[in-house]
């Protein structure tokens, strides 16, 4: 089992890093080290995105992936706003926001895991595409597993920071007001999907950093096998 994943790790590298890496092989880095190295460089790239998504502010300050108002509750954004509630809507965004953070540090096993699962088709795959192609991969293959995981504890955070409580306050004053219309909304299955898709996105750039900065090469076992 080992050499068979070893072998796997090889053929990734020396598909997803070029012909750079193939150079570097035949000079004498071993299979070992060049199926190490991708693992080494999904690891790092998986730690960075947890780190930077599981801290405070990690969503909330990051508008390439923060958590907005769901489109199918922008009329009560628009009707509490409307009655001077708009500070209560600014808390809610947040909360939701705070609950991806609290959640995102439990995805780093997951993507682990996910790693030990491949087989020689998803190298195939991973092949053909490009800066980011183990994240799409990972995306493609897992985003269903990752949510059922992932629900729990967003769920868990959820009520621990209060999004449950600002939701169901939002929705009591917005229907209080007259002729708005009666609301049915998955809201944790919002925020796991969001907090889900923003992960991926750092975790790509993460990737992409690994394959063309130099500087996001953080061991020496990284620096060979990805040398430019």
């Amino acid at each position: 089992m080992m050499v068979r994943l070893f072998a796997v790790w090889t053929v990734i590298v020396l598909l997803t890093a070029g012909p750079v890496v193939a150079q570097q092989g035949q000079r004498g880095l071993s299979d070992l080290q060049l199926g190490s190295g991708l693992q080494e460089a999904l690891r790092v790239g998986t730690q960075n995105a947890v780190r930077l998504t599981g801290r405070q502010d990690g969503y909330f300050r990051n508008q390439a992936i923060k958590i907005l108002m769901p489109k199918q509750l922008q009329l009560v954004e628009q009707g509490l706003r409307a009655v001077g509630l708009g500070a209560q809507v600014d808390e809610f965004v947040l909360s939701m926001n705070r609950a991806a953070e609290r959640a995102a540090p439990r995805a780093g096993q997951i993507f682990l895991d996910a790693i030990s699962t491949m087989t020689f088709d998803d190298v195939r795959q991973i092949m053909t595409g490009g800066d980011t192609a183990a994240t799409q991969y990972f995306k493609t293959r897992t985003s269903d597993k990752l949510a059922v995981a992932f629900r729990p504890v967003v769920d868990q955070a959820m009520h621990e920071v209060g999004v449950t409580r600002q939701y169901n306050e939002l929705v009591r004053q917005y229907q209080s007001i007259p002729f708005a219309q009666s609301l049915g909304f998955d809201l944790t299955t919002y925020v796991v999907t969001r907090a889900l898709d923003g992960l991926f996105r750092v975790l790509g750039d993460e990737e992409r950093k690994i394959r063309t900065n130099p500087a996001a090469r953080v061991t020496d076992l990284l620096r060979q096998v990805f040398k430019k």
